[in-house]
């Protein structure tokens, strides 16, 4: 933050294969900085870091308009296809140190899909591994980033009623990052409007957390 009317936030999305990672990542900087399609296999190999433009009309400091500046670190996924779990620690890990190393990170957003049911193996794997990924204050740093919400809504679903019928494994989760959790609807998240949505939650996330960072390092 060094320019005193502009803000960066920096962020990193995971999670497993066609949950709609990249897509939440280009819909977050309003661009198609990431590949993004359907694919039997997982799409993204390597990590890749998308910055957005100067977005106006977010947030204010001090009664003063702040430009704000996202950063989003794309991730392989895990499980993937065809990386070993080492292999996507490892460089998900060197990617956060290199992009990361001197801002920290604000938010790591865990992409799961509004219309597939969270599995107790699936959800434990995954936390497994946002744990050695991020360290033992992982849960102040992770929000949840439900995917695919237009899927969930034209089922029937309110947000309400669709958090009233999740899975006890989800709403554990859910729980336990304090329930910082975002729809994100795949049809409306090109619009700016709903992207601006999205932003002013993940701001309130960060807010919440004291605007605190989690700064990584290359591992030995």
């Amino acid at each position: 933050m060094a320019d005193s009317n502009e803000m960066t936030i920096n962020l990193v999305v995971l999670g497993r294969s066609q949950t709609g990672k990249s897509a939440a990542g280009n819909s977050l900087l309003g661009s198609l900085d990431f590949e993004s399609y359907l694919s039997p296999s997982s799409v993204t190999t390597c990590c890749s870091l998308g910055r957005s433009c100067r977005i106006l009309g977010i947030t204010r400091r001090n009664g003063c308009e702040l430009a704000l500046r996202v950063r989003v670190l794309d991730t392989p996924s895990y499980p993937h296809s065809s990386l070993s779990k080492e292999q996507v620690k490892h460089t998900v890990q060197s990617a956060l140190a290199h992009h990361f190393r001197e801002e920290g990170l604000h938010l790591a957003l865990l992409v799961l899909r509004a219309d597939l049911p969270l599995c107790p193996d699936e959800n434990d794997l995954t936390i497994q591994f946002i744990q050695e990924l991020l360290g033992p204050t992982w849960k102040d740093f992770t929000a949840v980033l439900l995917t695919h919400a237009d899927k969930a809504e034209e089922a029937g679903f309110s947000e309400e009623a669709y958090l009233h019928r999740a899975s006890s494994t989800l709403l554990s989760l859910l729980s336990s990052v304090q329930n910082k959790y975002i729809f994100l609807d795949n049809q409306k998240s090109i619009i700016k409007e709903e992207r601006a949505t999205v932003l002013r939650k993940l701001l309130n996330f960060i807010r919440q957390n004291n605007y605190q960072v989690l700064l990584k390092h290359d591992e030995e």
